[in-house]
């Protein structure tokens, strides 16, 4: 009867699981969608915990209390700008918490192990370890605590090569040799040099592709976890991280494909490339005569004759908690019987789906909202594209020039439209490290400071 029960409750976990999933198809219902994950999730930890009760039950209460506490506390002090850097941490834990379950269960005394089980260990120690540093300097470049450009260290390639190269000695040994004193040795040095693997692995990775980033470590969390769950062999713990495992990685294929690259073009790194060559500058139509009328006066006169607009959001946005202010500017434009439409590249903000989430809260109807597939084309029929803290993903360099870490990426083809209002915080290069040729476009009206400040006095101007 027991073992029936709990076939039961197994059945009822994996039907929420696929049910939050199925509703994770759409943005109006994937809130839904969470909350009957999570709810999987608990009945899940309830099996397992009544299938093998824990020996220090006051100690994992402790354990869960104090990690909630942070976790909550962390969550409601982070704005919508810190949340890609907060979910790369958030991997980059799972991530460590699986190197160090590997470890200790991989030094165990007096452990009959398998040649599988230990294999297991090890790869989960390699995947875990990566992840937490890889996540950790993922998460310190989306927070600007690190550089955000590429780093590239003297010799880099030559250096990772030869840790890659320890490693593989290391796994051997750890495998080969397991328990004290040899075991603790190898498997020590090996999360040592893993966890230097991380850090080399990601610094020379630029932010413009960090939201590749977010969803490949995304991706190794899970297939460390699943290789826990063949330690202590626990399917839920296999089956959970592989369909993590299995998320992250189609997650990284789109991304991939939405930008144009190959994971190893994008971990490669490449150094910025600031100009490009002089046939295609030269090309590039000149700014307009000094004595025209300010950016500003151009700027009213833009949004008061368009009828087809088209807006381009972009990470400076968020920085500026401009949402609000770019819902109030629609609203406005639509009263004046203009169409309002939001074009949202899939690398738009720090992690994919960030401008979708962003727009929503301030009130932006979904059916608004348009993928760059879905949306490129009619920039050449709009009156008026309006730039919202957005550079590479609107920058005509990427089709231009060759070399560049953005050389191929498709992009919002803004600078098709009549007139490009660009409400940008300066002309500065994004986080390509590329400049961007559209600025300097007749058909386009520079509007530079904070896109916030600036949209309030465009928002009272038409009010006047």
């Amino acid at each position: 009867m027991e073992l029936r029960l709990e076939y039961l409750v197994a059945a009822i976990v994996i039907a929420l699981f696929l049910g939050g999933i199925a509703l994770f198809h759409s943005p109006e219902t994937a809130r839904k969608g969470t909350w009957l994950l999570g709810l999987g999730w608990a009945l899940a930890i309830g099996i397992v915990l009544l299938r093998h009760p824990p020996r220090s039950p006051e100690l994992l209460l402790i354990a869960v209390l104090a990690g909630g506490a942070i976790g909550v506390f962390s969550a409601l002090r982070t704005g919508a700008v810190g949340v890609p850097a907060m979910v790369a941490f958030q991997h980059g834990a799972g991530g460590g918490a699986s190197f160090l379950i590997a470890y200790s269960q991989l030094t165990r005394t007096g452990t009959d192990w398998t040649t599988l089980s230990q294999s297991a260990a090890v790869l989960a120690i390699i995947f875990g370890a990566v992840t937490f540093t890889g996540s950790l300097v993922a998460a310190g470049k989306l927070a600007g605590k690190i550089r955000q450009q590429p780093v590239f260290l003297p010799g880099h390639l030559a250096i990772l090569l030869g840790v890659l190269g320890l490693i593989g000695l290391l796994s051997v040994s750890a495998v080969l040799q397991s328990g004290l004193p040899i075991g603790i040795g190898s498997a020590s040095a090996l999360i040592v040099v893993c966890l230097l693997l991380g850090v080399i692995f990601t610094i020379r990775v630029g932010g413009a592709d960090m939201p590749i980033v977010i969803s490949f470590f995304n991706a190794t969390a899970g297939i460390a976890a699943s290789f826990n769950g063949i330690i202590v062999g626990n399917y839920v713990l296999i089956g959970g991280g592989a369909a993590v495992a299995a998320s992250g990685s189609m997650l990284t294929i789109v991304m991939l494909r939405a930008i144009n690259r190959s994971l190893l073009g994008v971990f490669s790194g490449i150094r910025p490339s600031l100009t490009g060559p002089a046939e295609v500058l030269g090309g590039v139509p000149a700014e307009a005569d000094a004595e025209q009328a300010s950016p500003f006066d151009r700027t009213i006169a833009a949004l008061k004759g368009a009828k087809d607009v088209i807006i381009a959001p972009g990470y400076g946005m968020a920085i500026s908690q401009a949402q609000e202010q770019v819902h109030s500017l629609a609203k406005r434009l639509e009263e004046h019987g203009a169409r309002v439409r939001y074009a949202i590249h899939p690398v738009a903000g720090r992690m994919p789906g960030h401008m979708n989430v962003l727009l929503a809260e301030a009130g932006v109807g979904y059916d608004e909202l348009f993928e760059l597939q879905a949306i490129n084309d009619d920039f050449k029929k709009a009156d008026l594209a309006i730039v919202v803290g957005a550079c590479d993903v609107v920058n005509p360099a990427a089709s231009l020039y060759e070399g560049t870490p953005i050389s191929g990426m498709p992009i919002l083809k803004v600078h098709e439209a009549n007139t490009v209002i660009v409400l940008n915080y300066d002309e500065k290069p994004g986080f390509s490290g590329v400049e961007n040729p559209l600025y300097k476009m007749k058909h386009v009206i520079p509007v530079w400071g904070d896109a916030k400040a600036n949209l309030n006095t465009l928002l009272s101007s038409l009010q006047d």
